[in-house]
């Protein structure tokens, strides 16, 4: 196990630098309470010690020490600032224990600022830059956008473990609650009766973004959100890289199927994008096709369900201005794939990460809005086409009559 170099830092310089009185009126440079930074702070009391204990570690910092260092070694560069002559800096290692020690809890900048003996706006600094270094470093490494290559691959995973064929992705979005923004009237406000921006995501069958876009005003639906998007605008006008359409295993008789994306009722039919029949009363073959849908676009509910309940501040108001909501979310998506994907990776996983076949039929966690769009016919007998392969032979799975119905038919 790599274990990060916490350097010391010579207490007595520090305490000098940082007790250098600059002359406006009586103001200190440095509160006296900080001062004690480096042998009373939180970095320098806590986080050393929870070095010896490797669950303890973490809980706190919600990943591993081996991949703390290596995250360190990422982005250490972008985030190290230099000392001066008035005072000692914060350590790149420190500064990135404070993001993510601010990303994991949620806690308000001034909790964060007296556990760690840093000034509130010092904190609000370091995680607007550790953010931003983080996205800057690790998208083009853990979330590049999507090439035809890694879609197939995509492909094979959903229909391996998830039993859709030609799924790319399931598609959906989650309200990240934030306090309202001075003159912004109800434009952030959503049917939840918060304030909110939306994250659109692409997830794939491992519960890793594949795409995700993050600004969206909570007053729009999913599909509205997705047309505006730069997903749902590449997709539109072909510029995203599907792979071609071929037949699905063992039904050369259906011809050859586009590969698509799955999503709920919020999203329109179209060619590239499967969504449930409506209705309650419907054929049996039709109550098939939604449950074999339902239960691969739980795929993305759960992968913001793994989200929210590693980095706690999706279960807070952010309070923060939408432009640094974007850079913090981004993060935690990005670190979100480089945690699943870490070469340092075990097997601590939550319960929402189960991939059972005893599947149950899911329900969207949002309201049902209409997009207002009408399905093409292409798209129309596209579906047609995914309904008759799930319940002939060559697609249907053993579980799915029992799934759907409670007792063989």
């Amino acid at each position: 196990m790599a274990t990060p170099v916490f350097d010391d830092v010579d207490e007595e310089a520090a305490v000098i630098a940082c007790s250098y009185l600059f002359v406006v009126g009586r103001r200190e440079w440095v509160h006296e309470i900080n001062q004690k930074r480096s042998s009373l702070g939180e970095y320098s009391h806590l986080v050393r010690e929870l070095l010896s204990h490797e669950d303890r570690f973490y809980g706190y910092f919600r990943m591993g020490v081996d991949e703390f260092t290596q995250l360190h070694h990422l982005i250490s560069d972008d985030i190290e600032k230099q000392s001066t002559t008035f005072r000692a800096a914060i350590s790149s290692l420190e500064r990135m224990a404070i993001c993510l020690r601010y990303l994991a809890t949620g806690d308000s900048f001034a909790t964060i600022a007296y556990s760690f003996r840093v000034g509130i706006s010092t904190v609000h600094n370091i995680v607007k830059d550790v953010c931003e270094a983080m996205w800057k470093r690790l998208q083009p490494l853990y979330m590049p956008g999507p090439s035809q290559k890694m879609l197939e691959e995509i492909a094979e995973g959903f229909q391996m473990r998830w039993n859709f064929p030609h799924c790319i992705g399931a598609i959906d979005g989650k309200h990240v609650i934030v306090q309202s923004p001075p003159n912004s009237g109800s434009i952030f406000y959503n049917y939840k009766g918060t304030y909110s921006l939306v994250l659109l995501a692409l997830v794939d069958h491992d519960y890793c973004f594949t795409a995700a876009d993050i600004g969206a005003y909570g007053s729009q639906s999913d599909g509205g959100i997705f047309a505006a998007s730069e997903l749902g605008k590449s997709l539109n006008n072909g510029r995203f890289p599907l792979p071609n359409p071929t037949s699905l295993p063992e039904a050369q008789n259906l011809g050859q199927l586009p590969f698509v994306m799955v999503g709920d009722e919020a999203f329109p039919l179209k060619t590239n994008i499967m969504r449930p029949y409506p209705g309650k009363q419907l054929p049996d073959e039709k109550r098939i096709y939604n449950y074999r849908l339902s239960r691969s676009r739980r795929v993305v509910e759960n992968t913001f369900g793994i989200l929210a309940s590693k980095w706690r501040i999706y279960h807070r108001q952010i309070q923060l201005h939408p432009s640094q909501v974007d850079s913090v979310v981004k993060a935690t998506c990005v670190l979100h794939n480089f945690i699943r994907k870490s070469a340092f990776k075990d097997e601590r996983r939550t319960h929402t990460e189960t991939d059972t076949n005893d599947a149950r039929p899911c329900h969207s966690l949002h309201n049902i809005q209409s997009t207002g769009n009408h399905a093409s016919k292409d798209a129309l007998a596209i579906r047609e086409k995914f309904t008759e392969y799930f319940s002939s032979p060559a697609g249907a799975v053993s579980w799915q009559t029992n799934a759907c119905f409670g007792k063989a038919k």
